[in-house]
């Protein structure tokens, strides 16, 4: 077995970060194998039989388990169909020095990743422990391409500008983006944050690997810290098997955690402590696990308010702002409209099956002229709705633009207006929910309803 990974991809899980558990009622086998598979991988544990091994799987996440069939009690076998049927998904092989075809067959059935005969020598067991190991790689990477293809849906690609001030924020990404310092990406809500995560990922040295998204005002908050660093089978009522975190799967890559400002008290200790010490350990486990995972933090909130307020601990917040990346409002950079208008225009037209669109000069100005509460987002979604409903299929004369642009006003005033406040009437006049729902600031909303006479 060798250490490479194959060409053009990046180590996305290093060997050190894999756990095996070795189970065998033969000291001789066990310090074997112990010997032979610890001086490639980062965790190996043995237990002499099914009833010492429990517990341990209890305590934590393994990779693999290597698996005597004839054990002291219950069979290898046996335990095998247990842990498929508690929904254990990690990799088992079983190995044994009496074997026939209808074992063979038993330990297939059972869900055995591969098979070994006593004696074997210790090339034969490095040489399945990897190819389980690579099977553990794709299973990983196929997690994160489906959760990319699930945000890639509400995410905008590329860093589309003009404007002085993006283009400073360009330059400074372009600084950064090769360390493996942890960076804190801040802006108001729609302003492009995730898209900046993205872009330091992909300029960076960890571009090969995983990038992994998790929206921590999205999990409630007795879940997140499961969701993050993994748990195992029992740690908690309906944990009815073992389950790696986000910060598993992100290993070799990058793990943005979006409204981190929304994260409970108490996984923002164990944050702090994962950020220092570069080891997670599973809900319900007694074993810390090494990461190799490069963060990213975004907010929309004034972290220091929140710090001097008692809401977000002091220590996280320097850990987190070793770097500090502020995106402008959209507002503030109107020169980026039009290039960012034509760029959707251009992007979901073909998406939409519709004839791309282009906006006169006239209506160009309006758009520049508007305040975007919602940044990015909101221009995008604008632009979508636009091109369903054909609000600018202009034509060529004066006397259309004049017609067009007041009916695209009306269409952004309008349309906001009755958004807004129709989503106030849904959360029960809930202006902190309903602004968290919209995607604006409280103080957005507030100006916005004083504005209209119905605070």
């Amino acid at each position: 077995m060798t250490e490479q990974t194959p060409a053009g991809k990046a180590s996305v899980a290093p060997l050190q970060a894999f756990s095996i558990l070795v189970v065998d009622d033969e000291p001789g086998m066990i310090s074997f194998l112990q010997r032979a598979l610890a001086q490639r991988y980062g965790q190996v544990d043995t237990a002499g039989s099914v009833e010492l091994a429990i517990p341990q799987l209890r305590r934590r996440l393994y990779d693999l388990i290597v698996l005597d069939i004839s054990l002291p009690g219950r069979s290898g076998i046996e335990w095998l169909h247990d842990l498929r049927d508690d929904g254990f998904t990690g990799d088992v092989i079983l190995i044994t020095a009496y074997a026939d075809l209808d074992t063979a067959i038993d330990a297939l059935r059972a869900g055995a990743s591969d098979f070994l005969l006593k004696p074997f020598s210790v090339a034969q067991m490095l040489n399945g422990v990897a190819r389980c190991f690579e099977r553990a790689l794709l299973r990983r990477e196929n997690y994160v391409l489906r959760r990319e293809i699930e945000e890639r849906s509400s995410t905008i690609d590329g860093l589309i500008c003009q404007s002085s001030s993006m283009q400073e924020v360009r330059d400074r990404l372009k600084r950064i983006a090769p360390s493996n310092a942890t960076v804190l990406i801040t802006g108001e809500s729609g302003s492009g944050k995730e898209v900046a995560a993205r872009a330091l990922h992909r300029m960076s040295t960890r571009h090969a690997g995983p990038f992994v998204p998790i929206n921590c005002a999205a999990i409630a908050a007795e879940l997140i810290e499961s969701e993050l660093f993994g748990h195992v089978k029992g740690a908690f009522t309906g944990a009815q098997s073992a389950r790696e975190g986000l910060f598993y799967y992100a290993q070799g890559g990058t793990l943005f955690l979006d409204e981190v400002a929304e994260m409970p008290a108490a996984a923002q200790a164990k944050l702090l402590r994962v950020l220092e010490e570069r080891r997670i350990r599973p809900v319900g486990s007694e074993q810390e696990i090494p990461v190799d995972v490069r963060v990213l933090a975004a907010t929309n909130r004034d972290l220091k308010e929140d710090v001097a307020a008692g809401r977000f601990r002091q220590d996280l917040y320097y850990r987190l702002q070793v770097v500090e990346l502020s995106l402008p409002p959209l507002r503030e950079r109107p020169e980026d409209i039009g290039l960012l208008a034509c760029h959707f225009i251009g992007q979901m037209a073909q998406a939409l099956n519709v004839p791309p669109l282009e906006p006169t000069p006239r209506v160009l100005a309006r758009l520049a002229a508007y305040d975007w509460p919602g940044n990015v987002r909101e221009l995008r979604n604008f632009i979508e709705r636009s091109l369903i409903l054909g609000w600018f299929d202009l034509g060529s004369d004066d006397e259309g633009d004049d017609a067009d642009t007041d009916a695209l006003g009306e269409s952004l005033e309008a349309v906001e207006k009755r958004h807004i406040l129709s989503t106030l009437q849904a959360c029960h006049g809930n202006k902190s929910e309903a602004a968290r729902r919209l995607g604006i600031s409280r103080k957005t909303l507030d100006r916005k309803c004083s504005a209209w006479g119905c605070e």
